[in-house]
């Protein structure tokens, strides 16, 4: 799972087809889809949607997507690729969207680079309607001790449990939440898929976290 805030589009998408990047990549959206409940025709905002992976895999699933970057470059990048969905430049502390004007909001690492992470979270929750499906980095993962700091994920937060608990406390809109993880082996597939299985490995020292927010007030 590298971060699209360090590579070019072309590098960020040609990572999705190596075979690591491939069974990655199906993992961590298969999570998202699920969790988020997108289907045909749920309304679905990307937050830092990059090169346009994740909302393309949205897509495919039925699902309206617009995708919002700031980055002009990634945004070029994503139209070229499909022009079936939204392609929208704004920062993520200030969405150009009216409240609850989508079913699911989602931010596939992007809130590990928001300056003001606590106002990003805001804004995904307010132009939500039903939940917002974070993908976080975890701190407490091989994928950390490998990486940290260093090449794709240079200047990324990586989150813990804890801090997750923090953000969202003074969060009214949220009714209920679910931290997971996946993703125990950041190496290849053949020894990843095993340890996937093994209880307690990747839902718990996963390098990638999966926030699930289901909000209140509505029928």
């Amino acid at each position: 799972m590298p971060t699209s805030a360090n590579l070019s589009p072309h590098a960020y998408d040609a990572w999705y087809h190596s075979a690591r990047g491939a069974w990655m990549g199906e993992v961590e959206a298969e999570a998202l889809l699920r969790q988020g409940s997108i289907t045909q025709g749920t309304r679905v905002l990307d937050v830092g949607s990059g090169s346009g992976w994740f909302s393309r895999r949205f897509s495919a699933a039925g699902a309206r997507v617009v995708g919002v970057d700031r980055d002009h470059a990634m945004l070029v990048y994503a139209r070229a690729s499909d022009a079936a969905i939204s392609w929208v430049q704004a920062d993520m502390g200030c969405l150009p969207f009216p409240d609850k004007h989508f079913d699911v909001v989602s931010a596939v690492t992007s809130l590990c680079f928001a300056v003001k992470e606590d106002s990003a979270l805001r804004e995904m929750l307010r132009t939500a309607r039903h939940s917002v499906v974070l993908g976080l980095l975890h701190r407490r993962s091989l994928l950390y001790a490998r990486k940290q700091g260093r090449g794709a994920y240079a200047g990324a937060h990586w989150h813990t449990r804890a801090e997750v608990v923090l953000l969202l406390k003074d969060c009214r809109e949220i009714a209920s939440y679910t931290i997971e993880t996946r993703l125990f082996w950041p190496g290849g597939p053949r020894l990843g898929r095993w340890l996937e299985t093994v209880p307690g490995l990747a839902r718990h020292f996963g390098g990638f976290m999966l926030v699930t927010l289901h909000l209140a007030g509505i029928k």
